[in-house]
């Protein structure tokens, strides 16, 4: 399975993954010619994707969500209660081969199973993701509100993760950002910190080949801090990345849990 960050962050999110029979794009947040450049200089096209995910309805994951239905001629999976409110928020335009899930279930794509988790962030009907093609189970869990129950039963079951490392706490509360949205941020229907998001981390499995800080803040984080805080909990050994908030990150391999590779083979 390969996994290739697009964007991640309060500009836009887009992640393409491929699970080894399918392409699928995970929030609609850039646009049609980002996610194709994007793609182009890793060797791989936007003509390669099958279906578009949506986690859930705020405008960093559904901003072009209209557009890259429309130019990718794929169908867009999506819970109805994140369409109906998408199609108030953004000028969705017309869309077409819409399937929709019920965050809590399992769906398909092609042979993938797709397991969905609701989450308490403060979208509508907000779900993550954890992708299983039957050789590995690689977890898409961002803008997640707080840490839950769901999520600390099944990180172990993980090959790999890119999780959402939003704020640092310190940095957060020396920010510019007004009370109520430090508040909003940090309370249980915000984002989750770099020290909580080591913390569910730390209870994954040996199996965990990588994992991936993503929707990092601009303002209450960095790169340098999030990775400090999370060696800190989890020391050396786990090979970390940060997603980029406006580039694509270095593409992600994950091995067959039973035939694991060395951490410099981790890219592809």
């Amino acid at each position: 399975m390969d996994v290739l960050c697009l964007q991640s962050g309060s500009s836009g999110n887009c992640v393409f993954v491929d699970t080894g029979s399918e392409c699928v794009l995970f929030d609609a947040g850039i646009s049609f010619r980002k996610v194709q450049t994007r793609l182009n200089e890793a060797g791989r096209d936007a003509s390669e994707i099958d279906a578009i995910v949506i986690s859930h309805d705020h405008r960093d994951h559904i901003g072009c969500l209209g557009v890259l239905n429309r130019k990718l001629n794929v169908p867009i999976h999506i819970s109805r209660r994140t369409l109906q409110s998408t199609e108030r928020r953004v000028p969705l335009g017309p869309v077409h081969e819409i399937q929709h899930f019920v965050p809590g279930e399992t769906f398909t794509i092609g042979e993938t199973a797709i397991e969905t988790m609701p989450t308490p962030h403060d979208g509508v009907d907000g779900a993550v993701f954890t992708l299983d093609n039957g050789c590995s189970r690689f977890g898409l869990w961002t803008d997640l509100g707080c840490v839950f129950d769901d999520m600390l039963a099944s990180v172990n079951t993980l090959d790999a993760l890119l999780i959402e490392s939003n704020y640092d706490e310190t940095m957060l509360a020396n920010s510019g950002y007004p009370e109520f949205l430090r508040d909003r941020i940090s309370g249980p229907r915000g984002h989750i910190s770099n020290r909580e998001a080591a913390e569910v981390i730390s209870l994954a499995s040996g199996d965990l080949q990588w994992a991936c800080l993503a929707h990092l803040s601009d303002e209450s984080n960095c790169p340098d801090v999030a990775l400090q805080t999370h060696r800190e909990c989890l020391g050396d050994k786990l090979h970390l990345v940060c997603a980029d908030r406006h580039l694509a990150t270095r593409p992600l391999r994950i091995y067959p849990a039973k035939n694991q590779k060395l951490t410099q083979q981790m890219f592809f």
